[in-house]
């Protein structure tokens, strides 16, 4: 199943386009550092790897979220058999980690959502074994992997707090008596502490950048209800009954007793989550725990055996005529897997997708007010019209002397327009875009004086105050599907706000 899901991607990965967040990764992997504004140094620093290696195509961009994703359905397999599972409890673990929209989502697009479920897993799994074994050494692993995970995003913290109250909780609140675990936490601060500094020294961008978002009323704010009917549309609709019951196995069974903490640490993460208004898939990362424990329940239900019985028990009870549930459950969730795969999917050309939504059971998520503008769902949208506008960027380019280019920047908006330029630009000639958004506002105008540049995406009479002479080059071609479209460019000279240096602390944006 997952060499099945690897083919999947590398086929479907080029349906569409560069997502936006793609061109942030690569540029930022272009500037290799400990740290960016809006992320951890982690995948940049892979993707700038991957691209060296593998080159720029869309298939090498996603190359690391195919793999990452179908590494996880060996890993939630992995978690059932160390919970106790079978077989069955393996493929069932297997199917659902598979067909879940989120992890198909994490490998269609390179971001940091790529990785970040194999890293909670990886930390859930030395717990496990530190329990089961009764062996604390396996703590330090624990430590190692949460050190990696915050170096890839920052979320993982949650779920280590989520961890550390569930063990405070449960009977294995003895380990913190052990060296052990206090070992892997140092490692986890050792491995992190050069983002830490990183953070320190640019008076903690990711802080300010989370602050902006909320000031702004950015994102969409879910109730109780929508907010848990969606969590159930991240792992498909038909595995909640799963992790459903694997949550509360985990809670109140007493066959997975040991393991208690792995409940609470779900639910400290949900509450945290929700109470702190974050997007409905923070919390996707955590799900691969509880679709084996549920699937180990499941199994154990179905054969009528006791988790940890003897073999002679189980042969004397294997067969209770509920068999055929085995075969049904499996059959059922891959068809409903591949039914709603095209929606985190690229499997379908966007007029034939835009069709197929109309026979959904339910609407797609909006999880930013801005897209609910798109024909398309933001995953989708956002990888059309990047093209367009550099095309339009490249107008404007042409028109500047060649003695007078070495002075003249160009100015983008976002890190989605600059990121394009910086990725689409060198075939035009084009130099790296400036942009007082997120990361790009901390590599500063570059050395230009201001005296010309291009900028995109802004008003006639907002550059008229900044520039003597203002003239506009045109809009970007339109694209159906995009979710940013139909750029004005324009090209501007003559400085009256002094140089640009002067004029750089005002252009920040950190939304």
């Amino acid at each position: 199943m997952a060499l099945a899901n690897l083919v999947l991607h590398i086929y479907f990965n080029n349906r569409y386009g560069y997502f936006r967040d793609e061109f942030n990764y690569m540029s930022c992997g272009d500037h290799l550092s400990w740290g960016y504004v809006d992320q951890p140094p982690l995948i940049p620093f892979l993707i700038h790897i991957c691209r060296a290696v593998l080159g720029d195509s869309l298939r090498s961009i996603r190359f690391i979220p195919a793999l990452a994703s179908s590494l996880l359905i060996v890993q939630t397999a992995a978690l059932a058999r160390e919970l106790g599972g079978r077989r069955y409890a393996l493929l069932l673990s297997a199917i659902c980690a598979l067909i879940a929209p989120q992890y198909l989502s994490n490998g269609s697009l390179l971001g940091t959502n790529c990785l970040e479920p194999n890293l909670w897993m990886g930390c859930a799994y030395f717990a496990i074994l530190a329990i089961k074994r009764n062996d604390p050494r396996y703590w330090l692993w624990f430590g190692v992997i949460a050190g990696v995970g915050l170096e890839e995003k920052y979320s993982i913290a949650v779920f280590g707090l989520g961890i550390v109250v569930g063990l405070l909780l449960s009977e294995q609140r003895r380990v913190f008596l052990n060296r052990w675990i206090w070992l892997g936490g140092l490692a986890a601060f050792l491995i992190f502490l050069r983002n830490l500094l990183w953070n320190v020294k640019y008076d903690w961008p990711f802080v300010q950048l989370i602050r902006a978002i909320r000031a702004e009323g950015r994102d969409v704010v879910l109730g109780p209800f929508p907010y848990f009917f969606q969590q159930t549309l991240l792992v498909n609709p038909l595995t909640a009954p799963i992790w459903l019951a694997g949550l509360f196995a985990l809670l109140f069974s007493a066959r997975l007793k040991p393991y208690r903490a792995l409940g609470w640490c779900y639910l400290i993460c949900y509450t945290v989550f929700f109470v702190l208004h974050g997007k409905n898939y923070y919390l996707a990362p955590v799900y691969p725990m509880l679709l084996a424990a549920g699937a180990v329940v499941i199994e154990s239900a179905i054969d009528g055996k006791e988790i940890g019985n003897s073999e002679m028990t189980n042969r004397q009870n294997g067969h209770t005529g509920r068999q055929w549930l085995k075969p049904a459950i499996a059959l059922i969730l891959l068809a409903n897997g591949a039914y709603f795969a095209p929606v985190v999917v690229p499997v379908l050309s966007p007029d034939t997708f835009l069709a197929y939504t109309k026979y959904l059971p339910f609407k797609l998520p909006v999880m930013e007010h801005s897209h609910a503008r798109a024909a398309l769902p933001q995953w989708y949208s956002d990888q059309f019209g990047w093209k367009e506008i550099v095309d339009e960027t490249a107008v404007g380019w042409n028109r500047i002397p060649a003695d007078e280019r070495h002075d003249c920047g160009i100015f983008a908006q976002d890190y989605g327009q600059a990121g394009a330029i910086d990725f689409f630009g060198p075939h035009y000639g084009l130099p790296p875009a400036l942009s007082g958004h997120q990361t790009w506002f901390l590599w500063g105008p570059r050395g230009y004086s201001g005296n010309c540049m291009i900028v995109l995406d802004d008003r006639r009479e907002v550059l008229e105050r900044l520039w003597e002479h203002v003239d506009y080059v045109g809009t970007s071609a339109d694209n159906p599907y995009a979710l940013e479209k139909q750029i004005d460019v324009f090209l501007c000279k003559g400085a009256k706000f002094g140089t640009l240096t002067q004029l750089w602390p005002k252009l920040k944006r950190w939304r």
